[in-house]
């Protein structure tokens, strides 16, 4: 079986899930040609996301000549065809705040991938995120390429979910697949009800062979400060902009506490402005970007995970701190309830609320190691036991070679 992956960017830091349900795909012996608009590579640290950059087709990288000429060619060979995609992105653009133009050029785009798909002789494109990329696929299933799935992840996609034609991508596809039963509910919302048996829901995973069991954990509560980390891009959906706020008020009611947060992004200038606004520089460490091998040391030397989100799909960085052992404060949105269990796995809070925050940090701070520890245990157990990779790409798998055979 040879598949087609469809995203705009990547690789990148931010979807290394994708990557992992990749080669999770391949390990079951499904051939995977990866298609990508665009690339950072520069932006690039982890080792196994620079190998992805050499085994992933660059559409825009082709040049306009050759994707006009190919747009040409299917219009002149296929004229019906291209009709039926032409007026697909005419309506979608319609709706889209990027408008009509911009979705003429993934017209474009989805000519030259159908073509690819078929010298390539794909069965199927499975695309990443509700967005471009599925616009894509959809468009080149018009074209007369393969049928295509598409796995919406969220918050993004829900923001906008008219603007994104989402009812209209499900009813193209052969599949569609939510990685929560949040997500699937959202799909839901805007897909026609007799679609609700297409929507799936195959969660992101981790590889447990990467995440050993856990190590002694480091001194704590009650004998040394409470050792939290943030992982994630700075953005304002990811909520860091509170985490200085919430740091100095558990200090003012006596917590011990230490922060470190690894990533980078826009909102880092104003993330550094009020950390000395709140006066908390020496209780914050920022590391920038770390590969895979430097996030699970940092989880190592930490007693939990803090996730101050006011948006969120179903964060993977939950799913590998629950492997490592960690325990999780997290704001109670998305899909953030299914992986957390209060009280159990850690503390859910109310988001947007830095005091709601700092009581979620008071609560682990006054909770010993060996309580910590023993909600690492739990949540661990938890996560390896739903978010196995090769098990839910199995899932994937059957979904891809059921659409096939239709």
């Amino acid at each position: 079986m040879r598949i087609g992956y469809l995203l705009n960017t990547y690789p990148q830091p931010s979807v290394t899930f994708v990557r992992r349900e990749i080669r999770a795909l391949e390990r079951r012996g499904i051939e995977v040609h990866r298609f990508a608009m665009r690339s950072d590579r520069a932006g690039l640290v982890d080792p196994a996301d620079i190998e992805e950059y050499d085994r992933t087709e660059l559409v825009l990288k082709a040049g306009g000549a050759r994707l006009l000429a190919d747009a040409v060619w299917l219009a002149a060979s296929r004229p019906a065809r291209f009709g039926r995609a032409l007026g697909s992105a005419w309506r979608m653009g319609g709706r889209s705040a990027q408008g009509r133009l911009r979705h003429m050029i993934y017209l474009i785009e989805a000519a030259h991938v159908a073509r690819r798909a078929e010298s390539l002789g794909l069965e199927h494109l499975h695309a990443h995120f509700g967005t471009n990329s599925t616009t894509v696929a959809c468009l080149v299933s018009d074209l007369g390429g393969p049928g295509f799935s598409f796995t919406v992840h969220g918050p993004e996609e829900f923001d906008s979910p008219q603007g994104l034609s989402l009812g209209d991508k499900v009813a193209a596809s052969s599949f569609a697949v939510a990685i929560s039963s949040h997500g699937r509910s959202q799909l839901c919302r805007w897909a026609g009800y007799d679609d609700w048996p297409r929507i799936h829901v195959v969660h992101c995973g981790i590889e447990p062979g990467r995440f050993p069991k856990p190590g002694p954990m480091p001194p704590g509560p009650p004998d040394g400060p409470l050792r939290l980390v943030n992982i994630g891009r700075f953005a304002e959906q990811k909520g860091q902009l509170l985490l200085p706020e919430a740091l100095a008020i558990a200090r003012g009611q006596g917590a011990q506490v230490h922060l470190t947060l690894v990533g980078d992004g826009p909102m880092r200038s104003r993330i550094e402005a009020a950390i000395a606004a709140h006066g908390v520089e020496d209780a914050v460490t920022l590391t920038g970007w770390l590969d895979e091998a430097g996030v699970r040391r940092v989880l190592a030397e930490s007693h939990a995970l803090i996730l101050p989100s006011f948006a969120e799909g179903l964060p993977m960085v939950v799913m590998e701190a629950m492997a490592a052992g960690r325990a999780v404060i997290a704001t109670h949105i998305a899909g953030n309830p299914e992986l957390v269990l209060p009280g159990e796995t850690g503390w859910l809070v109310p988001a947007g609320d830095a005091g709601a925050l700092a009581d979620g940090i008071a609560l682990a701070a006054a909770c010993s190691a060996d309580g910590l520890a023993d909600m690492g245990r739990a949540g661990r157990a938890r996560v390896l036991q739903r978010h196995d990779i090769d098990r839910e790409a199995g899932k994937l798998a059957r979904l891809i070679e059921k659409a096939i055979r239709r």
